[in-house]
């Protein structure tokens, strides 16, 4: 039943929004089995993948995806949507090189009369208001931008432990600090851009403000550089640009997907379902289903607040809302433009994706032994998501 819950909040969540620095859905269908996303193609691979290559990244190439991921973190946040797992993994680039927020399967709308208190995201990456459980909002997506800075930068995370303890108390309670090197790696207003990311106080921490936008962030000297008014219409071009020739993902996931598939993807008609013999979860998918396809590219509000939020034509050619490589999906649209975008498929069973979103309760321990979903032998806690 959550992993229902969960696919209609965000294919909801995914219709209402639009923005140059997201994965936007363009379409939605489902068969018998499967739901069905079609989402902007993004061929230049995760923040993950070229991280691990590379070791790290020019703090120019950074400040860049800083600029553009504020711009879509604002837009989020301006409609009252937090995204709750920002992160290199979710972080994709489209062949010129632009960056691109992914994978919306915990973000929640909030309200400003009540703050959020379940625990959600990866936990290298939580913020520490949601550590110590007394309710967060909007902030936490800002602290974990401050953190995908620092690693993108130097290589590795600002707080670290060896068990979920170990890091829970660094993150709450650790300061601040700077590789020896970091001099070299980074500028003295990088580094003032880092603290006021990682600040625990969450009405001080830098980023969007209802009062203010994206001001404050935007006169700060460490960007300087950044043409603001032009950042959007993606006329700037990125300090780093994919290699097109090569494969800018890594190829065992593909692999694995093609070893555990057990029902190959075809085209079939959807059978007309018996209500009254389907088991609880599979009503509730019929039930709440009947309106999941989506072909009429108007964007929508199911939080009460936003209502109508804008009406778009599907004329890009960007990417997937995931890092695993998809086939992509070419189309002619009505004005005779090719369109180019990458399917993905959400069972709703298990909840097929790069992230699974498993069920617990704030007192649950994320155990460092949980399947791959939920972690990796090499770093468990950053590629964990979880929501409650």
């Amino acid at each position: 039943m959550k992993a229902v819950a969960n696919i209609i909040q965000e294919r909801r969540l995914l219709e209402e929004i639009d923005h140059p620095f997201v994965v936007n859905l363009r379409y939605a269908f489902q068969d018998d089995e499967n739901c069905f996303f079609v989402l902007d193609l993004m061929l230049g691979g995760d923040l993950r993948f070229h991280l691990e290559r590379l070791g790290s990244l020019s703090e120019e190439t950074v400040r860049f995806y800083v600029a553009e991921l504020s711009s879509a973190l604002a837009y989020l946040h301006d409609h009252r949507i937090i995204h709750r797992d920002i992160k290199p993994d979710n972080i994709l680039l489209d062949e010129a090189g632009h960056a691109h927020l992914t994978d919306f399967n915990i973000a929640v709308h909030y309200s400003d009369r009540r703050p959020l208190s379940g625990v959600a995201g990866s936990m290298a990456y939580m913020a520490p208001e949601i550590l110590a459980k007394r309710g967060y909002s909007y902030q936490i997506d800002w602290w974990s931008l401050g953190v995908c800075v620092y690693e993108l930068i130097f290589g590795r995370r600002p707080f670290r432990g060896k068990t979920n303890s170990d890091l829970t108390h660094s993150i709450v309670r650790d300061s601040l600090r700077f590789p020896e090197d970091g001099a070299s790696r980074c500028s003295r207003e990088g580094m003032q851009v880092l603290r006021m990311f990682l600040e625990r106080d969450p009405l001080r921490r830098m980023g969007w403000k209802p009062d203010e936008g994206l001001d404050g962030l935007r006169s700060h000297p460490w960007f300087q550089s950044v043409d603001w008014d032009t950042l959007e219409d993606k006329k700037q071009t990125p300090p780093f640009i994919p290699d097109s020739k090569k494969a800018n993902f890594d190829a065992s996931h593909e692999l694995e997907e093609l070893l555990l598939e057990d029902n190959p993807l075809k085209a079939r008609q959807r059978k007309v379902q018996d209500i009254n013999n389907l088991s609880a979860e599979m009503r509730q998918m019929e039930e709440q289903f009947t309106s999941y396809d989506f072909r009429n590219m108007q964007r929508r509000s199911y939080y009460p607040q936003n209502q109508i939020v804008s009406t778009v034509t599907a004329t890009s050619s960007s990417g997937p809302a995931s890092s695993r490589p998809v086939t992509p999906m070419t189309t002619i649209g009505a004005d005779g433009i090719h369109e180019e975008y990458a399917l993905k498929t959400k069972a709703p069973r298990s909840f097929e994706g790069d992230m699974m979103q498993t069920p617990v309760t704030p007192t649950t321990p994320i155990s460092m032994n949980q399947p791959d979903y939920m972690g990796s032998e090499k770093d468990p806690h950053a590629r964990s998501g979880i929501a409650c």
